[in-house]
């Protein structure tokens, strides 16, 4: 060997790590299993719960998948993958976040067994994608046709949805507040008719206190602001509601001015003058019809005095969205310029009311005729009860959403997964080659979500597999996991129903996030950067500082 060919070829900064072919593989996938085996044991009605405690010593007591991986600060690129399935399974969503967590890091599992077997992982990946579609296919024979307006089945979605939470005892209540709460809102958009809701509409108040049992759906909004002064009444009924976003006040000048001031007489003249023009606002505002005046920013002392002698109840500083949720829910428009204010511009409600909730003064605005822009106040025993049950009804209410728009829904209790996993094991028998062990590994890893319900509800994992594939074989997919009875059972005749969309997307986020990780061989991890030493200014980053970007 010439001394030429001895020279070491530095290709990548100092401090940056390699690592590649198998030991990368079995990194990435034992991470992706470990976030897996966090939330495995959160899954369904018997799951449970865990508690987070921040670096700052905020605890946080949940089996929201989305939730628990979001509070844990994961540092691994693989294992934040599976993060951010979660995060968009919720985004998207709502529900279903542990399921696709605990399904992604179960394929994961099955495809070990064939790396180690010495299949390529481009060969696992296609039998996923294949099997993939094939189970989306079976969903979508074996879904129900639901009718976006029959509150019983709604509610039935709502309850499944809550089932596996900390308000499971409540469900029955808070289901038909979630139900209502979204039929409000949805409103039918193009020709078709097709439903859709927004759900920023649904404002959702929380405050411990009380029991969960006392949450309450507000046909109108709940405002956490108290009356400005305390000459005005505070309850109004038959309201008129005038909405302005401009202060009531003198505006200061954007230009410098000077006043010259040369007598009493003329301070006096000059403070009756900026009296005159706010009770001029006042009385322009009383002159519409309003009865109660809602405002975006600050209330003069002296317009709060005039409005309190005219009998208008006044809130100020209110926040944008709530503005025009209360446009929505009242059917007013917000005023800029009080000078333009009319009576066509007020909206109505039935109660305008301050009301003491726990410690603080909130107003109530209630009864409004069609409201498109609801509030929920939810409460509970204490403040991890009350945050915990917030969750459970943001999962109710996209759950039901989910179900109003795309009008399907299927069986749950790990039903579904148990007939896919059936269908496309019978299917892979027509396949040939490698690509069929991958498929069969697939339907292997789907038959992992009814058989964690199953444990985490004491069952033996072995005689429940048994008896699902026996049952599975039915021409009817509603065999599940009962939890509560912990056996196999009909949970059609239960009322188990869980949205179409939630099964889909967690079917679809599991294997891309499993087929990304398995498609990875060569993980380069950049230095971190040092911090910079000397004065201020002065320093520089270290080796490799700008490089720390790369973690995948």
């Amino acid at each position: 060997m010439s001394a030429q060919q001895q020279v070491p070829i530095l290709l990548l900064k100092e401090g940056t790590s390699e690592s590649k072919g198998d030991r990368a593989e079995k990194n990435n996938i034992t991470a992706a299993k470990t976030v897996a085996e966090i939330v495995r044991s959160s899954l369904g009605p018997r799951g449970m719960d865990k508690m987070l405690v921040s670096s700052i010593g905020d605890v946080t007591i949940t089996n929201d998948g989305a939730t628990i991986l979001k509070e844990i600060d994961v540092e691994h690129p693989a294992a934040k993958m599976m993060v951010e399935i979660s995060k968009a399974t919720d985004n998207e969503v709502g529900d279903g976040t542990t399921s696709t967590v605990v399904l992604a890091g179960s394929l994961l599992e099955k495809a070990e067994e064939l790396v180690d077997k010495k299949v390529h992982p481009t060969i696992i990946v296609e039998g996923f994608k294949k099997a993939t579609q094939k189970s989306i296919d079976t969903l979508k024979e074996v879904a129900v046709k639901v009718n976006p307006q029959d509150k019983a089945f709604l509610n039935k979605i709502a309850k499944t949805s809550m089932a596996s939470k900390m308000v499971s005892t409540r469900a029955q209540n808070l289901s038909n507040t979630v139900v209502d709460a979204v039929l409000a809102v949805s409103e039918k958009v193009g020709e078709d008719d097709k439903i859709s809701i927004d759900i920023d509409n649904i404002k959702v108040e929380k405050k411990p206190g009380g029991s969960v049992q006392d949450t309450q759906i507000i046909h109108g909004i709940v405002l956490d602001k108290e009356v400005v002064h305390s000459g005005m009444p505070k309850q109004i009924h038959n309201a008129k509601i005038a909405l302005v976003n401009s202060p009531l006040e003198i505006e200061k000048t954007e230009f410098d001015t000077k006043l010259n001031i040369n007598s009493p007489d003329q301070m006096h003249q000059f403070l009756d003058e900026e009296n005159k023009i706010l009770k001029s606002m006042v009385d322009k505002i009383s002159a519409a019809g309003a009865n109660v005046l809602l405002c975006q920013k600050a209330i003069d002392d002296i317009a709060q005095h005039y409005l309190a002698k005219v009998g208008i109840m006044a809130v100020r500083r209110i926040k944008e969205s709530d503005m025009s949720k209360l446009s929505k829910a009242t059917g007013s428009t917000i005023v800029t310029n009080i000078d333009e204010l009319t009576e066509n511009d007020l909206g109505s409600a039935d109660r305008v009311e301050e009301r003491k909730v726990e410690t603080d003064k909130w107003v109530f605005v209630e009864g409004c005729k069609n409201p498109k822009a609801v509030s929920i106040l939810v409460r509970g025993g204490s403040q991890r009860v009350v945050d915990e049950a917030e969750r459970s009804v943001h999962d109710a209410i996209m759950a039901v959403k989910d179900v109003i728009e795309y009008p399907y829904a299927v069986v749950g209790g790990g039903a579904p997964e148990a007939i896919v996993s059936h269908t496309i094991r019978e299917w892979s028998n027509s396949l040939s080659g490698r690509t069929q062990l991958a498929v069969e590994k697939f339907a292997d890893g789907v038959e992992t979500i009814p058989l964690v319900l199953a444990q985490n509800a004491g069952m033996d994992p072995l005689d429940t597999q048994v008896q699902l594939r026996a049952k599975a074989t039915a021409a009817k997919p509603e065999y599940g996991i009962d939890v509560l009875n912990a056996k196999v059972a009909d949970l059609a005749a239960k009322d188990i129903y869980e949205p179409l969309a939630v099964k889909e997307q967690v079917i679809n986020a599991a294997t891309e996030a499993a087929c990304m990780i398995l498609r990875i061989d060569d993980v380069i991890s950049a230095s971190k950067s040092k911090m910079p030493s000397g004065p201020p200014g002065g320093g520089g980053y270290g080796e490799g500082g700008m490089g720390a970007g790369m973690d995948m």
